[in-house]
């Protein structure tokens, strides 16, 4: 409670006892007790009433979110140049009054739900599409009074800015962008755009008349029912396409796979067979510079297949009885040591007979 208040209501208080004490000097004086100096009384009663109620209706308390608009007698354009700020003031009792504006931050909402919007019932914006499909939007704008501009403000739309400059503004705003758009970008890829695009539109729109937008919010875009099922179908066509294409790549995937086993058993095989080749060739070579080492040894020395043969044929004979006709009885051989080859052969000291059998 301020101070004005106070003496208001105190001034207030004031009359009533004025009429008070004359009623009751009244009352005395039908009855022959005249209230011994009730003129006195009320007179000074009067006079306090007066004063207390010119002092009440000269001052003024804003609160910290009001500005005021003093509409004077007394000034040749009927009102003050300048508003009043928050505070208390004193203005000319009977002939000057104040009209007080919130600068707070107000918020009006237009929505299909009763329950949310400014108007009562379905208040969505209707709109049309740059495709001529209809939506309704859900919106919401969040403005204030621009106190520089007040006077300005009360003189052009006094307290009808909010049906007669916020609403019209702002839904002319959403249709005009909505009617730039297709459906589709407006729900998609174009949605934030969009939303910019209707806040710059407003805050022109009430920066004009001296009205300040703070925020804009596009709440929701519904469709009509006949869209909305259309674009239901549609999405379950895409989800079926996309399961279709998925199952394809699936199996694509799995004979791949079964592609790349057989692939790599066949690449196996190829390289176990190259490896078999490749040690029969190496085995081969093996064998082939064996041979050429073992002719070469014969080559060199021919003795050593007479004693490669007595290795196979008797591994513990002593002597060895060649048939007749041979001129040579070999000497004994030791099986497990290899001859010596001379470097050159040397003839024997005592011919060697050939045995004949008793008769």
């Amino acid at each position: 409670m301020n101070i004005a208040s106070v003496l208001q209501g105190v001034a207030t208080f004031s009359w009533l006892v004025v009429v008070g004490i004359i009623v009751l000097a009244v009352v005395r004086a039908s009855r022959g007790r005249p209230l011994k100096g009730a003129v006195s009384i009320v007179i000074g009663v009067i006079i306090f009433a007066v004063v207390l109620t010119s002092v009440s209706a000269g001052l003024v308390f804003l609160q910290a979110d009001q500005y005021g608009v003093v509409i004077s007698a007394i000034q040749p354009n009927g009102y003050r140049t300048e508003p009043l700020a928050p505070g208390l003031h004193w203005v000319v009792p009977f002939v000057e009054n104040v009209k007080d504006y919130s600068i707070a931050k107000q918020t009006y909402t237009m929505a299909t739900a009763s329950t949310e919007g400014t108007v009562a019932g379905d208040d969505s914006i209707q709109c049309r599409t740059k495709d001529g499909q209809q939506v309704f939007i859900d919106a919401s704008v969040i403005y204030s009074i621009d106190p520089k501009f007040l006077i300005n403000l009360h003189i052009t739309w006094q307290g009808r800015y909010e049906d007669n400059v916020v609403r019209p503004v702002v839904r002319s705003a959403i249709r005009d962008a909505v009617s730039q758009y297709g459906v589709e970008e407006i729900v998609s890829t174009k949605r934030a755009e969009l939303e910019t695009t209707i806040s710059d539109e407003i805050k022109q729109g009430l920066t004009a008349n001296n009205l300040i937008m703070d925020d804009f919010l596009l709440r929701n875009i519904r469709f009509s029912d006949e869209y909305a099922a259309a674009v239901e179908q549609k999405q379950i066509a895409e989800q079926q396409a996309l399961q279709a294409k998925f199952v394809v790549e699936q199996k694509k995937q799995e004979a791949e796979q079964v592609r790349q086993t057989a692939q790599g058993a066949a690449d196996s095989v190829v390289i176990a067979a190259n490896g078999e080749a490749q040690s029969i060739q190496i085995k081969a070579k093996a064998q082939a510079l064996a041979w050429a080492a073992l002719a070469q040894v014969l080559q060199n020395s021919p003795e050593m297949l007479t004693y490669e043969y007595i290795q196979k044929i008797a591994p513990n004979m002593q002597v060895i009885y060649l048939p007749s006709g041979t001129p040579l009885l070999l000497p004994s051989v030791n099986p497990t040591t290899p001859p010596v080859v001379p470097a050159a052969p040397v003839a024997p000291t005592t011919p060697v007979v050939p045995t004949t059998p008793a008769p």
